[in-house]
């Protein structure tokens, strides 16, 4: 089975767009969203159209969480606030019911992966996974072969081998790793709307559960056609100047 990982999406529609195209051309089987489908950018409605049609597994972001009520916002910064409070007035009644109905986490023992937005030691709390220590907190809660998460946007992929002895970490690209000889592998699959590695293209992951290969892909997108609506729907404009340098 050829697993496409959708990182955070933050209702960039363009780059979800070139991504969804590139994993079409990847010839993806089944979809995964890591959460966030919403916030920060101008087209959350259009964003979770496309997730919800392409049947994607998904779980539940802090910014999903935000928009329906379930999380407060004095936990983010205030350019996050006020795109959480501009994306609420723009969801229709069934965005807020599919966003308000997503799980924490999701584990699919069949398919070898759990999803997760932050941390398994602490879904509902959205710690970040960072570093080393974060990685083996959250990789003591995992039953699964693979855990896919977001939120910090920079990709890296964590593993345990088999026997239990020691961890290696990935940090920078090509993230292309055969991971059949570990016994856990915690995957942060990056960014589709807003990376933060100093790489400005849209990110995804592929897990092939035939040969256990990973990879983690990029992909340029119109970039100044976000920004233009960005600015247009009176969001704050470092929303926008941060994509184009990856921040």
């Amino acid at each position: 089975m050829r697993i496409g990982i959708l990182g955070d999406v933050h209702s960039n529609l363009e780059a979800l767009t070139a991504v969804v195209a590139a994993m079409r051309e990847d010839k993806v089987e089944h979809w995964v969203q890591v959460g966030d489908i919403v916030g920060y950018g101008p087209d959350p409605c259009a964003c979770i159209d496309i997730i919800r049609e392409l049947g994607a597994t998904v779980c539940m972001g802090n910014h999903d969480a935000a928009v329906v009520g379930s999380l407060e916002t004095d936990y983010f910064n205030t350019y996050a606030r006020m795109a959480i409070e501009w994306t609420r007035t723009q969801l229709r009644r069934s965005d807020l019911e599919y966003l308000g109905s997503l799980p924490y986490t999701v584990v699919r023992p069949d398919l070898e992966y759990t999803v997760v937005h932050g941390s398994l030691h602490m879904p509902k709390q959205f710690g970040y996974v960072l570093t080393m220590v974060e990685a083996i907190e959250s990789m003591r809660h995992q039953e699964t072969l693979a855990c896919f998460v977001g939120h910090s946007h920079v990709p890296a992929v964590y593993m345990v081998p088999e026997d239990e002895h020691g961890m290696r970490a990935v940090h920078t690209p090509p993230f292309e790793l055969n991971i059949g000889d570990a016994s856990r592998v915690l995957v942060n699959v990056g960014s589709v709307g807003q990376p933060r590695d100093e790489n400005r293209n849209a990110a995804y992951a592929l897990f092939d559960t035939s040969n256990h290969e990973l990879q983690i892909k990029r992909v340029p997108y119109d970039i100044p056609k976000v920004q233009a609506k960005i600015r247009a729907a009176g969001l704050p404009g470092v929303l926008a100047d941060r994509l184009a340098i990856g921040l």
